[in-house]
């Protein structure tokens, strides 16, 4: 992506590999907060590819290893449907992870996007950001960890190849109108992703092996491929691929699990 900047790429079997790695993770970093009396803040993405892994840790091997009381558990984005929805991603991480742990309901931070003005509902995400993290007057919010998706399309969270989030740089939350899905989303902008101390794509299926080559390997064009505009200022970036999204790369990622 650039010579500026680590990046760490592993490879795994499948989905169900690249999963128990990602839980794996997560459970590891959490007690490092702990320890220092502070909380553990964690962003989830919805799609089908983070489901298994939020399954993993609701599992006896994952969560009896879980200070759940100390986790604080965020949104990445969201749709513009109730919470009860089919397509909500809050439906799909409640049943996946949350129904199945003991964490306090007060530490899960749902977006509001069912509200009737996506511009309030961001911006009511933005005070909780602010209220839970309190980040230093002037400065972001910063998450331990981050789990991100990509699209076929090169779309991460729900910042979409064209779309107006893309050139935020002062909103943490940005009610982002897709044309193509003629739909509005909410979602963590750049500024507040890249804030993060780690940030980990998940990536898996064939469907997406040309469009990862061109991200990892290719010239920089976030506004056709926005994953690239995922960059942590002070933080370490990592991507997680089964062989079939890894097939086209060039510098084959080192093969893990």
């Amino acid at each position: 992506m650039t010579d500026m900047m680590e990046v760490s790429v592993h490879t795994f079997a499948n989905l169900e590999e690249l999963s128990h790695a990602a839980a794996a993770r997560f459970v590891e970093r959490c007690p490092e907060r702990a320890e220092k009396g502070s909380v553990f803040a964690a962003a989830l993405s919805g799609g089908s590819t983070p489901r298994r892994l939020y399954e993993l840790l609701g599992e006896p091997r994952f969560s009896p290893r879980m200070a759940w009381d100390r986790v604080h558990l965020f949104q990445v984005d969201e749709r513009c449907v109730p919470p009860d929805h089919a397509e909500s991603n809050y439906r799909m991480i409640r049943e996946s992870l949350l129904d199945r742990v003991g964490i306090p309901s007060a530490n899960v931070h749902r977006i509001q996007a069912e509200l009737p003005d996506p511009e309030n509902a961001a911006e009511l995400y933005t005070r909780e950001l602010g209220r839970v993290l309190r980040p230093p007057r002037g400065e972001l919010p910063r998450l331990d960890l981050v789990f991100l998706g990509m699209g076929p399309d090169g779309h991460t969270a729900s910042l979409f190849p064209g779309s107006s989030a893309l050139a935020e740089r002062a909103k943490w939350v940005s009610a982002n109108f897709v044309e193509k899905l003629r739909a509005n989303r909410i979602t963590l902008t750049y500024p507040v992703l890249n804030a993060a101390r780690e940030i980990i794509f998940l990536v898996a299926g064939e469907e997406k092996a040309e469009t990862l080559r061109r991200v990892l390997e290719g010239p920089q064009e976030p506004e056709r491929l926005p994953a690239q505009g995922i960059r942590p200022v002070d933080g370490r970036l990592e991507w997680f691929l089964d062989t079939a999204a890894a097939a086209r790369l060039k510098l084959r990622a080192g093969s893990s699990g």
